[in-house]
């Protein structure tokens, strides 16, 4: 029987192991989400930061509500197995930069946050867990968890009030001021951060905070990509193998990772360029990018493929059909963008075709799909929107839309149901009950939902249009015929001009 991965002196496989001894180095940042995007990601390019820099840069991860991370990293001394697979080989790597992670400790937290020794907050924590409402990038008096805040402050339990407490305890105790990077999909989310803070800050503890941190809080933004499917039985199997431990903590992740960082950290930073990051004064062309490219796509493919039983995204890419839909999408998207210096996207949409054709990993489609009202309105709604005023083609947006809405109804062509995983579910299934079989009644429930679909497309005629044929379609014929209607509309023939691979183009690197 092997024994639990809790020291790196009992790796006995192939795995690589960090070049640092990680009790010589102190804590540096909390970070909040310590999920298996982060552990794939930031705590990656950190731990390439000790190896080849030093410095006390080690992090603390914070989960608010879920125990299992930190029931998984404790018992391990925060150590755990990296798996990159890749369409050739699978390496694996033990990473060490994680100290601990505080679960469901707002006590706890909130002495950390205030610990002299850290100078950075990273935050994955999706959209829905900052608690703030996207239009006007304020505080969202909708949310339970920030109206409390906002009553007992000093008490707080949430990602703003927590902040906020800790950056006025740090004030009076005359600490470095922050740098806090959110790492989320969101646009610009440096600022969209910054205003939800100071929002709570004015709110909670009056003008003079909110105007202190305005001066004094940096709030960078950044650019993530990584594809990092949920751990299963057999990650832990491989973890097994490379290093010779039990591992409960082990993850997979794609050979591929990129970040782009605004650099503005007024305490110091990790030397995060060890590990490929990049350092930029405007995150916002790159963010764009990849929101409309591969996050788009992504969507697209996640809801058509799942409704056609295409359990991940390489199941996608492996249909004549969808894969044809797939370079669509991404080649609308890239119509949008502006050019970037030294940056081709005909070779950027190429290498996420790859990417999402690793035969390695099981990214699945029912995990992407989860809170579509959360993604879509950057990812889907807002460049369908620049299409309309540009005079582009609006239909791979709406064909997007269209798949998601049908995703919406819980049911599969064969009537089987699964569970709509979205914050506004209740509201989704309200407004699809009673109008599954009317395509043009569906589109319209939805289209009438508050802040979500953006005006410019709920009144335009073309795009309900589009929409409504798409949807009947589903509905009439079933969504593999939908699916393939769509196909032959990009191709303009029939079946058999899939038999012909899809060009690629050979990337040259990634940003």
């Amino acid at each position: 029987m092997r024994a639990q991965l809790t020291s790196l002196d009992q790796v006995c496989g192939p795995a690589q192991l960090p070049r640092y001894v990680p009790e010589d180095h102190g804590v540096g940042i909390v970070h909040f989400g310590a999920g298996a995007f982060h552990r794939a990601h930031q705590a990656v390019f950190t731990d390439e930061a000790l190896a080849r820099d030093g410095g006390d840069w080690r992090i603390v991860g914070v989960n608010l509500r879920s125990k299992d991370v930190a029931a998984q990293l404790n018992t391990q001394n925060g150590l755990y197995t990296l798996i990159e697979r890749g369409a050739a080989e699978t390496t694996a790597r033990v990473i060490a930069s994680i100290d601990h992670v505080i679960a469901a400790d707002t006590d706890a937290t909130l002495a950390m946050l205030c610990d002299p020794g850290v100078r950075v907050v990273t935050l994955t924590v999706t959209e829905a867990g900052y608690g703030i409402e996207r239009e006007s990038r304020l505080p969202d008096m909708k949310n339970q968890v920030v109206v409390a805040d906002l009553a007992q402050p000093e008490k707080a339990v949430g990602v703003l009030g927590l902040l906020v407490a800790s950056i006025n305890r740090r004030r009076k105790l005359g600490l470095e001021p922050l740098a806090i990077l959110s790492c989320d999909n969101l646009p610009a989310n440096g600022a969209y951060l910054r205003d939800g803070v100071i929002g709570f800050a004015r709110k909670a503890y009056g003008v003079e905070l909110a105007d202190w941190i305005a001066a004094n809080i940096a709030f960078p933004s950044s650019m993530v990509d990584r594809i990092t499917p949920a751990s299963t039985v057999d990650t832990c199997q491989e973890a097994a193998r490379l290093t010779g431990c039990e591992d409960n903590a082990a993850i997979e992740t794609e050979p591929f990772v990129q970040w782009v960082i605004e650099d503005n950290f007024p305490s110091g930073r990790p030397k995060w360029e060890a590990g490929g990051a990049d350092f930029v004064t405007d995150v916002a062309p790159y963010e764009r990018m990849k929101l409309m490219m591969l996050n788009g796509s992504h969507s697209m493919l996640a809801y058509s493929g799942f409704l056609v039983g295409k359990t991940c995204v390489r199941d996608v890419m492996q249909d004549k059909h969808l894969s044809v839909l797939v370079g669509r999408h991404l080649r609308a998207a890239a119509a949008l963008l502006e050019p970037l210096p030294n940056f081709d996207y005909v070779e950027y949409a190429s290498a996420l075709i790859d990417r999402f054709a690793n035969p390695s990993i099981a990214h699945k489609t029912f995990q992407i799909a989860d809170d579509g009202t959360q993604k879509l309105p950057q990812r889907i709604f807002q460049p369908a929107v620049e299409a309309l005023d540009a005079g582009k083609d609006i239909r791979p947006f709406a064909f997007a839309t269209a798949m998601w809405m049908r995703f919406c109804t819980q049911r599969l062509d064969d009537d089987e149901c699964y569970e709509l995983r979205d914050p506004r579910a209740e509201e989704l299934s309200h407004a699809v009950s009673g109008n599954l079989a009317d395509a043009s009644l569906l589109s319209d429930a939805i289209h009438a939902l508050p802040d979500l679909i953006p005006p410019q497309l709920s009144l335009n005629d073309c795009w309900r249009k589009c929409i409504t044929d798409i949807l009947a379609m589903t509905i009439t014929d079933g969504c593999i015929a939908a699916i393939k209607h769509e196909a032959n509309l990009v191709c303009g023939a029939q079946d058999t001009a899939y038999d012909e691979p899809m060009p690629k183009i050979a990337p040259k690197s990634a940003v």
